[in-house]
This record gives structure tokens, C-alpha cells and sequence, in this order.
């Protein structure tokens, strides 16, 4: 398999050119409401963290932030040619998942520093049942190393997450980096209140259900 460029941040304008494209087709297949648009910064150098329950979720949510959005995607993805292509070109870059990866760290590290937006999932898999499930720390080591804000996301299903079924994607308000707690000494400890804080605000949003239509 050919090696990411770690190396350097590559925002890829077929990205941002592929929006609306993304968009037109989330709406085709899925009766998709948003709630909370206002809450997305229009500066970048943040963290947007996400329940995770499809295959297309990282697309409900890049095309309604302005900056482009590089998500970490786990390295199976990558192992064939045109998808590597079509991952890389979306700005999405490969995680060793079940271990410490220091390249994938310094990279989401580099792109917040770059005045973008890193895009990850919490929990480090989907939801088999479509419901928040523990937060691993990478999400709070990410946050501590850059000291960035993190906008919660929840995506709610109510039929499976399957196509033409109705999808609610909430935006929450921005948690400061402040408010996950950190101290000076670095502790493990600390990374796991602080991935626990996000997820809280995560499952707040998702109890939330569909709600009352707002934005669309």
C-alpha cells in the first residue's frame, strides 16, 4: 500500500468543488433535517466530534461547515488504489485503529494548526445499534496537544440509518477548550474526563431525537 504524506497538510479543492454534489445526494437518499447551523464556527483550527452511525456520516457534516474538513478514516480504507484516491482527494487521512498512532496524531495536529477543521469519531467505530457509545481519548489528546475548541455533533435515526430514512444531524454549541478541564501535569487521567465531557455534550444533542425542524 503506498504511504500518506504525513508529511504536510493537503486541503484538496475536489473536496469543496464535490459539496453540493454531496449534499443534493444526502437529501435524495435520506430524509435529512440539520438543527444548530448556527453553531459552526466559520474560522477553522477546530475539532468537530460526531456519534458515529453510517458509512456516509463524515458527508452529513462536511458540506454544511465552510473550511475544509479532514477526517481520520481507518487504514483499511486506503488498501485499494481508487479508494485511496477518492479518501485522500476528500481530505481524509489513515488511522491505525487499536493503537497509538503518532503519525495520524501529529498529522490532525498539523491541520488544526493550519486553520482547518479535523472531523473524528469519538467512539472509533460505528454504533451497531445507532446509539453514543464511550469515547476513546484520542479525541481529548488531540484537544489537549493543540488546545482547540471542539463542536459537538449528534446524528439521530430513529429506522437504522438506511436509505430514504429520516436523519437529524445536530450542531451544539462550541465547547471551549477551556471547559474539558486540563491541567498542567498531562495526566491520563485528564484525557479521560475530557473525552467523557465531549461525549456527554454529544449524547445531549442525540437525546434530543429529531426534535422540531429547523434548519434544512
Amino acid at each position: 500500500m503506498k504511504e500518506f504524506d504525513y508529511s504536510h497538510v493537503q486541503s484538496y479543492k475536489f473536496a469543496e468543488v464535490m459539496k453540493p454534489f454531496l449534499k443534493f445526494l444526502a437529501k435524495t437518499l435520506m430524509k435529512i433535517e440539520y438543527d444548530g447551523l448556527e453553531n459552526i464556527p466559520e474560522k477553522g483550527g477546530y475539532i468537530v466530534a460526531a456519534n458515529h452511525v453510517s458509512a456516509p456520516d463524515p458527508t452529513y457534516i462536511l458540506t454544511e461547515i465552510k473550511k475544509p474538513v479532514h477526517y481520520m478514516n481507518k487504514k483499511e480504507h486506503f488498501k485499494n488504489p481508487v479508494m485511496r484516491w477518492i479518501y485522500t482527494r476528500f481530505n481524509s487521512f489513515p488511522v491505525n485503529r487499536g493503537q497509538s498512532d503518532r503519525k495520524a496524531i501529529d498529522y490532525s495536529i498539523k491541520v488544526i494548526e493550519a486553520g482547518n477543521v479535523l472531523g473524528i469519531f469519538p467512539e472509533g467505530t460505528r454504533s451497531k445499534d445507532y446509539k453514543p457509545k464511550q469515547a476513546r481519548t484520542g479525541v481529548a489528546l488531540i484537544a489537549r496537544e493543540t488546545k482547540a475548541d471542539v463542536l459537538p455533533v449528534a446524528l439521530y435515526t430513529s429506522d437504522r440509518a438506511k436509505a430514504f430514512s429520516k436523519l437529524t444531524v445536530r450542531f451544539g454549541p462550541l465547547i471551549p477548550y477551556e471547559a474539558l478541564g486540563f491541567g498542567e501535569g498531562g495526566k491520563s487521567e485528564e484525557l479521560k474526563a475530557a473525552a467523557d465531557i465531549i461525549m456527554k455534550e454529544i449524547v445531549e444533542l442525540w437525546k434530543q431525537g429529531h426534535g422540531e425542524k429547523k434548519n434544512t
